[in-house]
């Protein structure tokens, strides 16, 4: 075993350049002298050594030993022949260039052989259960496949330098899409923790994604439960699970358990949310909504430095027919009152009126209220946008239901009373009472010591107008009235109506502000931009002041008589608002039909199962709005509680065709008051059968519809009587016997209804068949005579039996009220 390397390295330099540059069959004997060595690693000369061609540049080495040159080395191994201690050299020097070349492997990463590469990792056991474990957590989340293989580079996780070497990872990176620039900036050097945390979330990056938004939907479905919410109108399900924090389906659980059925779209209404509200322990406060004319509202804050003095609003009020109209045309000195039908004002009108006061011309604006009991809502209105009023009071008449029903509202209204008493011309006239009837009322006359003004005149005579003129004039005064004119307008609507000519017109009173031609304004969900002002005389104005009254035209529809009207900038901004209180007037009118609707559900289920109930469809066309509530709020007090009285369609204007088709459609009766009927409407309801009723007096309106009512309602059978007879013999006849009689009043009539009493029992109700008188048979006995009776299904007679005669009679029912 010696003598062969011996032999090989006796070949002069080439032996000694085979440490340096072996070839690949000449690397073995290298192993094999090595062998004997017992110092020699066991059997590591196996595994497969890289060639030395592929090692360029070895480093410097740091052993004294290893600066010979190659000629020493082949010289030692030649004069190794025959020497013990020259083999044990020999071997000595090449086991140390064996580990020479080991430091070398270890110092520099050589490429390990592709055919070889699984016989190196099978000696690395648990090294290579740790690799694949790792590719195959990798190939599972292939889009982090190759930066985590990057990022173990980077770091030096892998401490083996012969699992991934140099040439490997460019392969790798030649072979696979680059790093996303947006994935580099997230991820510079991150340490093996962090590479470890990356890998224990979910499979996917949409389950990250679905775990965070369900903790935002967990965080936004978990808000703090208020202890007390503000409701101001109805509202939907949706905003009220919102308000109190509640999922819906738990209100329409809620409700449907407590039997009222909804959907999570429906709108509930104040009661109904309340009571949910309620249920889950929160308090409900109401909203206190403004007024929408009060003279409070209609001044801003920056309104007070710019504010000027303006004229009076005065309202007239009274009881129907005590001379308010007449004493205005007194005024005015005009004859309006002429064309009211039955001497009663049938809407609001306002009027300009020049007042000399103190050698200058001040203006006072009237409003005319109606005095009849069904305009209360109109009276309510004249007093919220009045600064004064005054008190009408016939001196014939005095105090009557409607003057105290005015004299409530000017003190709800808390404005200056100034009672007026008229009629003085009159023979009957006792001023003195109708002071002491105010007085007890409250209403002290200043000559008594009281406050309040009161001035006797007489609107026919034109007597003492001037005082009271002069008073209006002097609690305007006190007052100070003010606005500023430097503003977009502000104020009131007092009426409306539509004009077939001119379309939507609407009286404007101007509270704050100055209205102009041009202006665009939102009165309630209306919008509109005024395209002409008409004044009380019919004259064209190109703007109105604060506490004037003027017919607007250029609405978009007919607003309802008591809102309020707001102008904008912008024409823009204008239609938004009125788009945005529109949705929710629409809002609140489905919730008030649905409410009424359930609530006459229930008596309408009861009703008809007994066959009780009837209905009167209506369809209402009057001159104004004002009208029109007046006459809805009269029909509302009649009694229906057997028949029900359906209003189709109530809006100002004439009667058109349209309406007729609706009325012959549902069977509907139409009703215009102070209005006129559409060219083509009286012949389309005569064709199609349709009762038009026209009237211009509200007394004859309701009478009527009552009457139709009544006419509703089945005939009743009335108990008539007819006579009382007293049975003086019994006659037997046959089988049966005859009852002589006498008749004591009335009479008594074949064939007539009978009830015999004996004492104070009925004893028998029948028919009676026979009547005679003597032998032959009559139709009727009537008193102070004597007569035969028999009935055929009884015979037990007897002596002072009283026989009492009626019949029964069909009437009309009247309605009232259970």
């Amino acid at each position: 075993k010696v003598e062969r390397p011996i032999k090989s390295n006796q070949k002069g330099s080439s032996g000694s350049k085979s440490v340096k540059s072996p070839t690949p069959n000449k690397s073995p004997v290298i192993n094999k002298q090595s062998t004997p060595s017992e110092t020699s690693p066991p059997k590591r000369s196996s595994s497969p050594r890289p060639s030395i061609p592929e090692l360029q540049r070895p480093p410097k080495r740091t052993k004294p030993g290893l600066d010979k040159d190659n000629s020493q080395v082949a010289a030692m191994d030649a004069d190794s022949t025959g020497l013990t201690e020259s083999d044990q050299d020999t071997n000595t020097l090449v086991n140390e260039s064996e580990e020479m070349l080991k430091e070398v492997k270890l110092w520099r990463p050589s490429v390990p052989r592709p055919a070889k590469k699984k016989e190196w990792q099978a000696e690395n056991g648990e090294e290579e259960d740790k690799v694949q474990k790792g590719k195959s957590a990798k190939l599972k989340r292939r889009p982090k496949m190759i930066l985590d293989d990057e990022d173990d580079l980077e770091t030096g996780s892998d401490q083996n330098d012969n699992k991934i070497d140099g040439s490997f990872s460019v392969s790798l990176s030649l072979a696979r899409p680059p790093k996303p620039k947006s994935l580099q900036k997230q991820q510079t050097q991150p340490t093996t923790a962090s590479v470890s945390h990356r890998k224990k979330p979910s499979k996917s990056s949409s389950s990250n994604k679905s775990d965070h938004r369900d903790r935002r939907r967990t965080q936004k479905t978990q808000p703090k439960r208020p202890e007390q919410i503000v409701l101001r109108d109805s509202l939907t399900i949706r905003d009220l699970a919102n308000e109190l924090a509640i999922a819906e389906t738990d209100i329409v659980k809620m409700l449907f358990f407590k039997g009222i059925a909804v959907s999570v779209t429906q709108t509930l209404d104040v009661p109904t949310a309340t009571m949910v509200a309620e249920e889950v322990g929160v308090k409900v406060e109401m909203e206190e909504e403004a007024s929408a004319a009060t003279k409070v509202e209609m001044l801003d804050v920056q309104d007070l430095e710019n504010l000027e003095r303006r004229p009076p609003v005065v309202t007239i009020m009274g009881h129907v027919d005590h001379g308010k109209t007449t004493l205005l045309d007194a005024i005015r000195e005009a004859k309006v009152a002429q064309g009211e039908a039955g001497g009663i004002t049938q809407h609001i009108g306002a009027y300009h009126v020049d007042v000399e006061h103190e050698d200058k011309i001040q203006q006072v604006v009237f409003l005319d209220t109606p005095g009849h009991e069904a305009f209360t809502a109109m009276r309510a209105r004249g007093t919220k946008v009045t600064d004064i009023a005054v008190l009408v009071v016939a001196a014939d008449d005095g105090v009557q239901p409607q003057t105290l029903e005015a004299i409530s509202h000017a003190r709800a209204a808390e404005v200056p009373l100034v009672v007026a008493i008229n009629k003085i011309d009159k023979a009957g006239a006792q001023p003195d009472r109708v002071k002491q009837e105010l007085s007890e009322r409250g209403l002290v006359p200043e000559e008594w010591g009281g406050e309040t003004i009161m001035v006797p005149v007489s609107a026919i005579q034109r007597e003492n107008l001037d005082s009271l003129l002069e008073m209006i004039i002097l609690v305007s005064e006190l007052e100070e009235l003010s606005a500023n004119p430097d503003r977009p307008a502000k104020g009131t609507v007092i009426e409306a109506h539509l004009d077939k000519a001119r379309g939507p017109v609407a009286t404007f009173l101007v509270q704050n502000g100055t209205l102009r031609i041009g202006d665009s304004l939102v009165v309630g969900s209306v919008f509109g931009k005024v395209r002409a002002m008409l004044d009380d005389r019919g004259q064209r104005v190109e703007q109105a002041s604060p506490s004037f009254a003027v017919e607007v035209l250029g609405l978009s529809d007919v607003p309802a008589a008591g809102d309020e009207f707001e102008v904008f900038e912008s024409e823009k901004e204008a239609r938004a608002v009125a788009g945005e209180r529109a949705q929710q007037q629409r809002q609140s009118r489905l919730q008030t039909r649905m409410k009424s609707r359930r609530v006459t559900l229930t008596e309408l289920s009861a009703q008809a199962q007994e066959g009780e109930l009837k209905e009167l469809n209506l369809i209402l066309k009057a001159d104004v709005q004002g009208s029109v509530e007046a006459i809805l709020g009269s029909l509302e007090q009649l009694p229906q509680n057997e028949v029900q009285i359906r209003v189709l369609l109530a809006a100002p204007g004439e009667v058109t065709e349209t309406d007729v088709d609706l009325a012959a459609a549902s069977g509907a009766v139409i009703v215009g008051f102070n209005t006129t009927l559409a060219p083509g409407a009286r012949p389309a309801a005569e064709q199609e059968g349709v009762d038009v009723r026209e009237y211009n007096i509200i007394y004859k309106l309701l009478d009527d519809v009552q009457g139709a009512m009544e006419g509703l309602l089945e005939p009743e059978e009335v108990e008539e009587p007819l006579g009382e007879v007293e049975v003086r013999a019994v006659f037997p006849v046959g089988r049966g016997a005859v009852a002589g009689c006498y008749v004591l009043s009335g009479k008594a009539v074949r064939n007539c209804r009978l009830r015999v009493r004996r004492g104070s029992k009925v004893i028998y109700e029948g028919v009676l068949d026979s009547l005679k008188r003597v032998k032959d048979d009559v139709k009727e006995v009537n008193a102070g005579y004597e007569c035969g009776m028999g009935v055929d299904k009884f015979n037990d007679w007897a002596e002072k039996d009283i026989i009492e005669t009626y019949q029964m009679v069909t009437k009309r029912r009247t309605l009232s009220l259970k």
